[in-house]
């Protein structure tokens, strides 16, 4: 079952809060966020390959990534990791390198729900409404949504076995 995404944009203020309820465990969940090879299989639009070139997933360690488009058009993201709790919570920046300097603080909390559920929790600070409202406008809620929609087919593929 596909649950919906909620996406939460508040006037005048530098936030995203993203709300995603999932159909497996919390460590499955967590894992599929570790996972540099489960990232690259989830992690945005359908229609881009992600190529994860970089992905140190302790505190301090940097992460780095490419998405490419079948007409060659390709897209980096880098980070660090600042704070990681296992099956809890993931801090890490985020940076877009096609705005080099728009640098975001996020948030992903996991919650387990009981019965097998998770919801995740993600709180995004942004330098400004205007950083903030460029990321949405670029198609930010799109890749969002479409990236839970393939971790769900990826979690019913894994079942337990992640």
């Amino acid at each position: 079952m596909t649950h919906p995404t909620t996406i939460t944009t508040e006037p005048g203020v530098p936030f995203v809060d993203i709300v995603r309820e999932l159909d497996a465990p919390v460590d499955v969940v967590f894992r599929a966020y570790a996972d540099p090879e489960l990232i690259a299989r989830w992690l945005g639009p359908g229609k881009y390959t992600t190529d994860v070139t970089e992905w140190e997933f302790k505190n301090g360690g940097a992460w780095a990534y490419t998405s490419s488009g079948a007409g060659g058009e390709s897209y980096g993201f880098r980070g660090s990791f600042h704070s990681i709790e296992p099956n809890r919570r993931i801090v890490q920046t985020f940076e877009f390198l096609g705005a080099p300097g728009h640098v975001s603080l996020e948030a992903a909390d996991f919650e387990d729900l009981g019965n097998g559920h998770t919801r995740v929790t993600g709180h995004s600070v942004f330098q400004s409404v205007e950083a903030r409202d460029a990321m949405v406008a670029n198609g930010m809620s799109g890749g969002v949504i479409e990236g839970f929609e393939r971790l769900d087919d990826l979690l019913v593929s894994l079942g337990s076995s992640v």
